[in-house]
């Protein structure tokens, strides 16, 4: 998800992958392999990313976080239960916070 939207963003933008790559003083082939989701981002290169592509930083942590959640959970089953369980203990965190 998230490798797709930054291809989109730089697309956009009519960067090159080495431009952005230098940019953000990365290897070019590295940054391929983000935008393929071969290899993951990290929070720092999203908050990078952000600023390059003048993009809401929350919005593309949010994907990146989403994208992460998935891999993490993409061979499990009962992913559904277990979700919502973790958004019902967060949503309780945040009442007594």
């Amino acid at each position: 998800m998230i490798g797709k939207r930054i291809r989109e963003l730089r697309e956009a933008d009519q960067m090159l992958l080495r431009e952005l790559a230098a940019a953000m003083q990365m290897d070019t082939a590295m940054l391929s392999k983000m935008e393929r989701n071969e290899r993951p981002f990290k929070k720092e290169d999203i908050i990078q990313l952000a600023r390059i592509f003048k993009q809401s930083q929350k919005e593309l942590i949010t994907l990146w976080l989403a994208d992460r959640i998935l891999k993490t959970i993409a061979d499990e089953e009962d992913t559904i239960e277990s979700l919502e369980l973790a958004l019902k203990i967060l949503k309780t965190q945040n009442k007594d916070e």
